[in-house]
Formats: structure tokens, sequence, C-alpha cells
């Protein structure tokens, strides 16, 4: 007699039936498997099903049993990813301003297919995020793709990128003017994405991925400058403020020197000054974060030159006043 369709599928089925229903925590009796089967329209038998988690696990699965009572309970013990791991990626998508809160709903849900129906329930965490917010903008996801497509392939892109009046209405600058842009890397900074290359006005510029819309590849070749560093781009520009950068040279407390080397890295050109200060210098973008990090060492690390600089720290501390 011929098998029916469903027949066929019967260790898909079954495994769906592991991957939905059990854990580490959670079994299933023969007779609960033959019943869930048999909810797809196959028949099962005890010695059958034994023949079929034997082939499952030839196949990969880590189904397992133990003894509760008379009967025993089989799982699946183990998966792709486990329940701390998932929990990790939630809070990561949760916590992200760049994922829109529909985006989100969505990605949670997929993710919490990737284990049991028991587990899944413990994914809906809801993270608070401290000053933040869900941006509302869909598209961001295509052009964060598109992007990453031109960086691979070198090629150009186009793009139009909007701002907001006072009254909060969003607006494309220049009247919709579409941009030229040669993309070299995607920056992640102060939760946001970052588009960092060279544009057509010949030098290093970056665009906020979330206000690009209409993010479009050319055939163009992209422009090349074989000495752009990603990371050193970052350790250099503040806050992805895109200020010109300059030599600073700064007079540093010995203590100061771990968070020196976190901020600009282990190659910081540095000389010692006396026994209790040292000399760093660094190049920078002058800029509101900049000196926002030097506030924050309360003295411990002050600016000595250019003069321009120091100035330009003073009167941000007297404006702060």
């Amino acid at each position: 007699m011929a098998k029916s369709g469903n027949q066929k599928g019967k260790l898909l089925y079954l495994a769906e039936i592991f991957h939905r229903e059990t854990d580490e925590a959670h079994g299933l009796t023969l007779a609960e498997l033959t019943e869930r089967l048999a909810a797809y329209g196959v028949q099962a038998e005890r010695k059958t099903l034994y023949a079929d988690m034997e082939e499952l696990r030839r196949c990969g699965l880590d189904i397992t049993s133990w003894k509760e009572g008379r009967e025993y309970r089989y799982r699946l013990a183990s998966r792709e990813f486990e329940l701390p791991e998932l929990k990790l990626l939630v809070d990561a998508v949760e916590s992200s301003r760049f994922i829109t809160a529909k985006k989100s709903e969505r990605l949670i849900e997929k993710l919490g297919k990737l284990t049991s129906e028991s587990h899944a329930r413990q994914l809906d965490r809801h993270i608070y995020m401290e000053g933040t917010a869900k941006p509302e903008n869909e598209c961001i996801y295509y052009s964060v793709d598109e992007i990453h497509n031109a960086i691979q392939e070198k090629r150009q892109i186009t793009f139009q990128y909007y701002e907001y009046t006072p009254q909060k209405e969003k607006i494309l600058k220049h009247n919709g003017y579409r941009y030229q842009f040669s993309p070299y890397a995607l920056i992640w900074s102060r939760d946001c994405y970052y588009a960092v290359g060279w544009s057509e006005h010949g030098k290093i510029a970056q665009f906020r991925v979330d206000r690009m819309t209409a993010v479009e590849p050319l055939e163009h070749t992209a422009v090349q400058t074989p000495d752009f560093d990603p990371a050193e781009y970052v350790r250099k520009v503040f806050g992805m403020y895109p200020d010109n950068l300059c030599t600073v040279e700064l007079l540093c407390d010995n203590e100061v020197m771990r968070s020196v080397i976190d901020r600009f890295g282990e190659n910081v050109q540095t000389e010692t000054v006396d026994e209790q200060h040292f000399r760093a210098t660094v190049e920078v973008a002058p800029s509101p974060p900049f000196f926002s990090w030097v506030f924050t060492f309360s003295g411990k690390i002050r600016i000595v030159s250019p003069a321009a600089v120091l100035e330009e720290m003073r009167d941000m501390a007297a404006w702060l006043k």
C-alpha cells in the first residue's frame, strides 16, 4: 500500500515536534509523540518511532531520554543556539535604537522559533533603554544592506538625506538633492550607523544611515583612498563629529594611562614628563565630544597645545558655566 504524502514527511514532522515542544527540561512520551504525529495525519507505532528517532540522531539531532515514573520521555537536548545566547540576542534587538519597534517584534518572534515554545516564552523581556527612543524609519535595513553590497563590490551609491525643521517636520536636504558617495565602511557609534567614505566634494565624509533614504547603487567604481583605516578613523573622530583633524598635546596624570590607551590605542605616542605625569600626542577632531571626554577626568587630562584648541575648550567651559 502506497504511503500518503503525510506519511512520507513523517521524519520532518517528528523533527518539528521535537524542536517546538521539547528542550532539556521538557520531553514527550511515545504516546504523546504518536498523538502529535496523528494531528499531522501520520500514523506511528512504538517500534517505528524508535527507528525514526535513531534516524534523526544520525541526521544530527541530539535526541535523548530520561525515565519519569514508569515511562520514558524524549527530548531535543541541545540546539544551535542555547537559551542564554538567544536572550542576549533578544536584549540586543530590544535595546537597539537602530531597530524600529515593529521590526524588533518581528525579529524576536523569529528568534523564538529557534527554540522550544517553553523557552520562547522566556524571551519576552522588554529592556528599558535610558535616554533613547526607537526609530520609525523601516527603510534603514534595506539601506544598510545596499551600503554593505556597495562596500563589498567597491561601487558608488546615490541617496537623499533628510533633516528636521524647528517644527519637527522631516524634510529632504537641498530640495531632495541626490548625493553621490563612495562608501568605505559602516561604523556603529552612539547607537547609530554611520556610512563613511569619499564624498563628491573630494574628501572623507560621513552620513547617518537612519537619515539616508532612497539609497541606490551606481555602476561607477568607488573612489579609493588606500590609507583609509576605519578603526583609526573612529579613534580620531570623537562622537562621529566630522571636524578637521589636528595634532593635540595632552598632559596627563599617570593614573589615566589606561583611559588614554582605551581611547587612542596602544600605539598612541606618549613620553614621561615627571614622576606623576606623561605627555600624549594625539590626532583628533577638536569637537564638543572630545572636550567632554577631557572634562570627565576633572583636570587629570589637560590640553597643552595647540593654543587654538585650548582656547576653544575654555570657551566651551565658560559657556557651560
